[in-house]
């Protein structure tokens, strides 16, 4: 048994009938939806033309959305449905990063996921999904497709049938008929943060944490009232016949002369992994990368901290774990359930291979720490190697769950794994450079940092080159990296990664003496935040639906 929908372009007239249900039957509150109609105009007047699609849950058969939830609050029932329960939800965001179709969202009111489930409990009881019995024109089409007396299965038999980016591998279940590539296809047009009957322009929920001002400014409004005619507009200004005001994004996105475009959209659910998850792959990584360090130092024949040293070294390391925990729970919008990730964990989910890595990490970390007090040699080596051999997995651990969140192309990288672990070098021997200056040990070390962080440099830069030269195959990774090399981020990309983090430092560890290798070591931990802010930031800004 597979439950699927069918859109019928051919009669669908864009009432929004279907969305309005979808709200009646489960109260969803204002400014979010689990079904929504988006419509999209063609052509220049007279030759016109609006197409109308109904966007909701694809229902998945290799969901990545139940595959990325680290506590089985996402699920796929025996019939097909993907359905949740929203009280094991953390609010940890991944299913919305791993849904190729932005069909997930968070519940303003109760802080957790959610999203069309097929109208589960109406199915039980025998009854057809809300939006399927109101649709005036029988544009929705639902039933179980593996049954060939249904209505679904018939259709998909005899017409010819679209889906939503097939490419992502997930299967989805809900087809459409006479589905146009320019409303189907986000990137086909621009996403537009104002538009005709829009009233949640600035997002709700999660996002109105974090909502930009995207109204006009009095200034602006002012130049308008006494100017008329053809206006221009860049990034930054809108300048009606030689006098300028500030210009909101929305503005330039409504002014763009593409003739397709969208007239009715779903609010922008905005930035859902913010600065907090910048900051807890940046914190990670200079923990894991303080013990990195001094293990690879000594595999290579290169100095070894004394006991006092290392005390400092694992101590620090210790402090920015629990940095990163802090900021793994803050940015979670249920934080008190964070503990579910350990005890009500979904083995797939590498959110919980993770934690559980960071909590061994801590246990080992504090084994070292007792050996160093209490001047336990045996028990502080055991602490040592343990911690070292389980950095690994704590450094990169985060790059295979952002593979899972299948909806941003950009992080399906296959460096991404290399580009974390290089990071942790150069984070944590930053930080390293730093205790041993302030410890007056620096000269011993100047050698074998030199060396270790030399070469994590030169890894990192051959990494971003083979980024940027890359074929890439998908618009959406394509209009990601263009961001960053030439658009909103390539300021803090050739200044913060490539400057500061990466040509500087690596020049001032040539020149070899305490001080400019102390300033390296400064520039690198601030390079590395950059780089990870942008990297976790940019693909997040290319629409899904």
């Amino acid at each position: 048994m597979q439950y699927g929908f069918i859109i019928d372009n051919r009669k669908c007239i864009g009432c929004h009938a279907c969305t309005v249900a979808c709200k009646s039957e489960h109260d969803v509150p204002v400014g979010v939806n689990r079904t929504f109609v988006k419509q999209t105009e063609k052509g220049e007047y007279p030759n016109t033309r609006r197409l109308f699609s109904v966007m909701r849950c694809n229902h998945c058969t290799d969901a990545p959305c139940v595959d990325i939830c680290p506590t089985t609050a996402l699920f796929i029932r025996e019939d097909g449905i993907v359905d949740f329960d929203n009280r094991r939800c953390i609010g940890c965001k991944s299913c919305m990063q791993a849904c190729p179709y932005d069909a997930l969202y968070i519940d303003p009111e109760t802080q957790t996921a959610a999203k069309c489930n097929y109208c589960a409990h109406r199915v039980d009881v025998g009854l057809e999904p809300a939006c399927v019995n109101v649709c005036p024109e029988h544009a929705i089409i639902s039933g179980d497709m593996d049954n060939p007396d249904t209505e679904i299965a018939q259709l998909l038999s005899r017409e010819q049938v679209t889906v939503r980016r097939a490419e992502k591998g997930t299967k989805p279940n809900l087809f459409y008929i006479n589905g146009d590539e320019a409303s189907l296809n986000p990137t086909a047009t621009h996403k537009s943060e104002s538009y005709i009957w829009s009233s949640q322009s600035t997002g709700v929920g999660h996002f109105s944490k974090f909502a930009e001002e995207l109204t006009l400014g009095k200034d602006l409004l002012d130049i308008a009232k006494r100017q008329s005619g053809q206006f221009e507009v860049d990034s930054k200004t809108v300048s009606f016949k030689g006098e300028e005001a500030q210009a909101p994004k929305s503005i330039e996105l409504l002014l763009n002369k593409d003739k397709t475009r969208r007239v009715y959209d779903t609010p922008d659910k905005g930035i859902l992994w913010g600065w907090e998850v910048s900051a807890y792959v940046w914190t990670k990584a200079i923990s894991a990368g303080l013990i990195l360090v001094p293990a690879l130092s000594f595999l290579l024949g290169g100095s070894i901290l004394d006991g006092e040293g290392m005390l400092w070294v694992s101590s620090l390391s210790m402090l920015f774990l629990i940095l990163t925990t802090v900021f793994l729970v803050k940015d979670l919008d249920q934080p008190g359930r964070f503990i579910y990730v350990l005890l009500r964990p979904h083995w797939k989910s590498w959110l919980v291979k993770g934690g559980y890595a960071l909590t061994l990490f801590g246990a080992l970390l504090s084994l070292m720490i007792a050996g160093f007090i209490l001047k336990i040699e045996s028990l502080a080596i055991v602490g040592f190697w343990g911690s070292a051999a389980l950095a690994i997995v704590v450094a990169i651990y985060t790059a295979f769950l952002f593979a899972q969140a299948k909806g941003r192309d950009f992080w399906q990288s296959p460096t991404l794994a290399i580009h974390m672990l290089v990071h942790s070098f150069m984070a944590g021997g930053g930080a390293l450079i730093l205790i041993t200056y302030f410890l007056g040990r620096l000269p011993q070390w100047s050698f074998s940092l030199q060396m270790i962080l030399g070469g994590a440099i030169v890894i990192n830069l051959i990494v971003l080159i083979f980024e940027i030269l890359t074929v890439h195959p998908t618009e959406h990774t394509h209009r990601a990296l263009k961001s960053i090399l030439s658009g909103r981020y390539a300021k803090r990309f050739w200044i913060g990664t490539v400057l500061l983090g990466a040509v500087i430092p690596l020049t001032l560890l040539i020149i070899g003496s305490p001080i400019p290798i102390t300033i390296a070591g400064v520039l690198m931990i601030i390079g590395v935040y950059i780089t990870e802010h942008i990297w976790v930031e940019a693909p997040q800004r290319i629409p899904l639906s």
